[in-house]
């Protein structure tokens, strides 16, 4: 079974426009002040409350075959308190509450997360998983600030181009084909339902306009920006559906609504298995893409469970059933080992670092550029949140 990310539609989307007001106000590379590091954790306090991606924490009641919490439980003595969440706008206005010690989030969310102060800078020294962490997602931008770490990665995955082989030809190979071209497929052209897809335009405009001179998909000023809300207000008027949950994905190109546009690995496999005559590309322009990654609340009641249940999602067998489970590619370099199929990793490129270079994993747009310019100010993500309303209609 697949569980994928983004089962609830972006309900929340409106309100969280003035919300991500008051976290964008902090939402600079000055980030908010963090409770101080642990060196060292005392007695587990018996509970832990994870606020996760559906399929993250498991613990059979979904499927009797699929538990990975209470063997955590038993091994710990810290019972598990599971809450779910849609949508990394939901995932951020639910840390807001102070009710969790731990959080998987996405890298749309992170930065969001360490600038309003709710996650703490993590001791990686107290994770003895740590060190198999592959090295190209340890310490990143989305995971990282001011030279702390915030979040340890668990898994990762790029957006890529799908498209019905029987229905497009030649097959396509750029980005071109969702943006310039798109009107070929009127009507038949989806996309992510997300404030962040303005990325995936921005990186196409990096490749295709560069006097425009973008370095980087998260960092756009009010010029960049304005050509890239242009351009997907364009492509609006061949889109059929935004998407947010998988499995509709799935049926919207098995049924021929939908004949090109982004997808994730999971949802092409999906596809496939269900006699969809489908294949994906990582076009020439490179891709953008997730790494979610634990992060440890900084009002954590529970902070020795809130590592311990961290260190254990990151074994190479419990990353390994994870990331199985969700449908991306382990963080753990001894994942790959205890996977169920063992063509997991390879059809993941988890050990690909060079697969992984190309890809711009989510970051969090803020006022302060993040391509490092001082001279001028970003667009921030409540901006992005606000052109996405009106880019959809």
């Amino acid at each position: 079974m697949i569980v994928a990310r983004g089962r609830r539609r972006l309900g929340l989307l409106a309100a969280l426009v003035g919300l991500t007001v008051a976290v964008a106000a902090c939402g600079s590379s000055a980030m908010a002040p963090s409770s101080s590091t642990p060196t060292v954790l005392g007695s587990a306090e018996g509970t832990v409350s994870v606020l996760a991606w559906p399929g993250h924490v498991e613990d059979g009641s979904n499927n009797r075959s699929v538990n990975w919490v209470q063997p955590f439980s038993q091994q710990t003595g810290c019972q598990v308190e599971f809450t779910s969440f849609g949508t990394s706008d939901e995932a951020v206005a639910k840390m807001w509450s102070g009710q969790f010690d731990v959080v998987s989030a996405s890298g749309d969310a992170s930065l969001r997360l360490i600038a309003a102060g709710d996650v703490a800078p993590i001791n990686t020294a107290l994770l003895s998983n740590y060190p198999n962490i592959y090295p190209y997602l340890r310490e990143k931008s989305w995971n990282s600030a001011g030279g702390k770490v915030y979040g340890v990665p668990s898994g990762w995955g790029a957006n890529l181009l799908m498209y019905r082989t029987d229905l497009v030809k030649p097959a396509p190979t750029s980005w071109s084909a969702v943006f310039d071209d798109a009107d070929r497929y009127p009507g038949k052209v989806t996309a992510y339902d997300s404030p962040i897809y303005l990325a995936d335009a921005a990186l196409y405009l990096m490749k295709h306009r560069p006097e425009l001179r973008i370095t980087n998909p998260y960092a756009l000023d009010e010029q960049q920006f304005q050509a890239v809300v242009d351009l997907l207000k364009i492509q609006r008027a061949s889109i059929g559906f935004y998407w947010n949950d998988i499995v509709h994905e799935v049926l919207a190109f098995s049924a021929g609504w939908s004949v090109i546009g982004t997808t994730w690995q999971v949802g092409a496999n999906l596809a496939r298995d269900g006699g969809a005559q489908v294949e994906t590309v990582t076009p020439v322009e490179g891709s953008t893409g997730w790494a979610d990654s634990w992060m440890v609340s900084s009002r954590a009641k529970h902070l020795s469970c809130a590592y311990q249940w961290i260190n254990y999602a990151l074994s190479p067998t419990v990353n390994a059933q994870i990331t199985e489970y969700v449908g991306e590619a382990p963080a753990n370099s001894k994942a790959c080992a205890h996977s169920k199929d063992r063509n997991h990793c390879a059809v993941y490129h988890s050990a690909d670092a060079a697969y992984a270079s190309k890809i711009w994993y989510w970051a969090t747009p803020m006022a302060d550029c993040l391509d490092g310019r001082t001279d001028v100010k970003c667009v921030d993500y409540a901006g992005w949140t606000k052109a996405w309303l009106e880019i959809k209609g």
